[in-house]
């Protein structure tokens, strides 16, 4: 069942959202050669407390942090651990946060130190593919439109785009209906209507598109061991462009000021 939000959910969850950007943002200055990826998590936790809401990941489905935090070769869902990032690393952080009792879930793709050129253009290419994906979110529009323009995108630049793992309807429930696919065809699958809320997240991968997930039931990496890159947004569907409910020029602010 597909949940269509009235006006006043469409600003909860906006406030759900900020919230996410804005712990976002504050780990954007904490990301640096050295940090331990559960020493994040320890903040993003604190953070949202501290801030008004629960956090949206810990304890789903068991899940046994606040973020999540997958690096290099890592697509998603990585375990916050003792592990230190090095300089060179890439790390997709994926939050979210429960305000009112609406969710808000966001990712972004950080650098760590000097990063390859060769990766770099990964996570140009893989943030432009949201956009792109997000260009097609008008009511009317369809599923297969989004995940059409995202596949297009990606693989125009010699990248490849994960099957299994998808974006998600997303309200009062973290994974609503419809899912989002990140590949597709145009004017294929559920019809998209006003004041419908999704999150569109593509992923992908420097290499081939196969996947594995790891014993621990949640880490999931890339078959080939070359990265993989992940950005989402959550958005509302209008009758024109799409309502962006998350805001990654909050975390794009912090970064240019470590520059």
């Amino acid at each position: 069942m597909i949940f269509i939000k009235s006006k006043e959910e469409i600003e909860l969850m906006r406030q759900s959202n900020l919230l996410v950007s804005r712990t976002h943002a504050m780990l954007a200055a904490e990301i640096v050669e050295g940090v331990s990826t559960l020493k994040l998590d320890k903040l993003a936790e604190q953070f949202i407390r501290d801030n008004g809401g629960i956090p949206g990941f810990l304890n789903y489905n068991g899940f046994p942090n606040t973020l999540c935090v997958s690096i290099n070769d890592v697509v998603v869902h990585g375990i916050p651990k003792g592990n230190q990032l090095k300089s060179g690393d890439i790390v997709s952080i994926d939050c979210g946060a429960v305000v009112n009792g609406y969710h808000g879930d966001s990712c972004f793709t950080f650098e760590v130190g000097e990063v390859s050129p060769e990766v770099k253009a990964l996570l140009v290419c893989t943030k432009e593919s949201l956009y792109k994906g997000i260009e097609q979110a008008v009511a009317g529009n369809r599923i297969g439109d989004i995940g059409y323009a995202v596949q297009k995108h990606a693989e125009l630049h010699g990248y490849s785009v994960v099957r299994e793992l998808v974006g998600h309807g997303i309200g009062r429930n973290l994974h609503e209906s419809p899912e989002v696919p990140n590949y597709g065809k145009k004017g294929k699958g559920v019809k998209l209507s006003e004041n419908m809320t999704i999150a569109i997240e593509p992923m992908i991968n420097m290499g081939r598109k196969e996947i594995y997930q790891e014993a621990d039931h949640w880490t999931i990496k890339t078959r080939d061991g070359k990265p993989s890159a992940h950005f989402e947004h959550t958005i509302a569907i209008t009758k024109g462009e799409a309502d962006i409910l998350s805001d990654f020029s909050l975390i794009e602010e912090v970064l240019n000021s470590k520059k």
